[in-house]
C-alpha cells in the first residue's frame, strides 16, 4: 500500500466560530493515502474542528476556515461544499453516531449512496459489502435505528459513510460511551477497510491506548494546537501523553 503521497493535507488553519472564537490556530498536518492517522488531546483541544474543518461541516456551526488551507488529493478544497467533497470521496462520520431513528438499518445505510445516483443493483452489492464487514448489521436490517445499542449505532454510523465510496473518512470520538469490546471490534473493522479496501483514515479519539495501537501516525492537539507528532509506536513509548488528557505537565516542562 502507498503511504507517502498525501491524500489529505491541512496547512496553517486558524478556525473561528461567529466570527470571535478562535477554536483552531496554526494547524498543519497530513495523513498520507492509505494511512490511519489519529489525532489525539483532551475535550476541547480542537480535534473534532479540525476534522469539521477538512469536510467543510465547520460552516453548519457558524464556523469558517479564516487562514491556511486544505488540500484534498492535491487540490484546494478549504471551502468545497460538504457534499461535493463527499461525493469525492471526502466523507465524514460525526460524533454522536446521527443515526435517521425512525428510518430502519438498512434504510440508513442506503441514505449514504444518495449522491451517488447508481443503479439499484449497484446499491445492493454495496449492501453486500458493508454487511460483509457489520454482520450484525446485516441481521438488523430491518429493525429502526433508534432502538439499535450505541455499537450498533456506531457500525451504522460508519457503514453509512461506506456506501458513499470513500477515499477518506474522517472519524470522530468513535469509542464514545462505548464498551471496550465493542470499541475493538469498530477498530478492527477500520483496520480491515484500512488494509483490504484501501481507505484512508483521519481519526479524533481520546481513548489512547486503542487508537495507537491500529494507527500509522498521530498528532496531539492542545488548546486548539498541534504540540506534538510522531509515529504511533513513538507516541506510545512517550511517558507523559496521558498528561495532555489530565492538564497536569509540570510547569517547568512548559517553560
Amino acid at each position: 500500500m502507498t503511504m507517502n503521497v498525501p491524500i489529505l493535507q491541512i496547512d496553517d488553519i486558524e478556525v473561528l466560530y461567529e466570527q470571535t472564537i478562535l477554536a483552531v490556530h496554526s494547524v498543519s498536518l497530513e495523513v498520507a493515502k492509505g494511512q490511519v492517522v489519529v489525532l489525539l488531546g483532551a475535550n476541547g483541544a480542537g480535534k473534532s474542528t479540525t476534522l469539521k474543518a477538512a469536510s467543510n461541516l465547520v460552516r453548519a456551526e457558524r464556523g469558517e476556515v479564516v487562514r491556511g488551507r486544505i488540500v484534498y488529493q492535491g487540490r484546494e478544497v478549504t471551502h468545497s461544499a460538504p457534499h461535493t467533497l463527499a461525493a469525492n470521496g471526502l466523507v465524514q462520520v460525526l460524533e454522536g453516531r446521527h443515526c435517521f431513528a425512525q428510518l430502519t438499518v438498512e434504510e440508513n445505510l442506503l441514505a449514504g449512496a444518495l449522491a451517488r445516483q447508481v443503479p439499484r443493483r449497484q446499491l445492493l452489492a454495496d449492501l453486500e459489502l458493508v454487511y460483509g464487514h457489520f454482520s450484525r448489521l446485516k441481521l438488523r436490517r430491518k429493525s429502526l435505528a433508534g432502538y439499535t445499542s450505541g455499537g450498533e449505532q456506531q457500525m451504522i454510523a460508519i457503514g453509512r459513510a461506506l456506501m458513499a465510496k470513500p477515499q477518506l473518512v474522517l472519524l470522530d470520538e468513535p469509542s464514545m460511551g462505548l464498551a471496550p469490546q465493542i470499541v475493538e471490534e469498530i477498530f478492527e473493522i477500520v483496520r480491515q477497510l484500512n488494509q483490504h479496501d484501501g481507505v484512508s483514515f483521519l481519526i479524533a479519539e481520546q481513548n489512547i491506548n486503542v487508537a495507537l495501537r491500529y494507527a500509522h501516525y498521530g498528532y496531539v492537539l492542545e488548546s486548539g494546537r498541534v504540540v506534538s507528532e510522531g509515529s504511533a509506536e513513538q507516541l506510545a513509548a512517550r511517558g507523559d501523553l496521558q498528561d495532555f488528557y489530565l492538564g497536569t505537565r509540570a510547569r517547568g516542562q512548559e517553560a
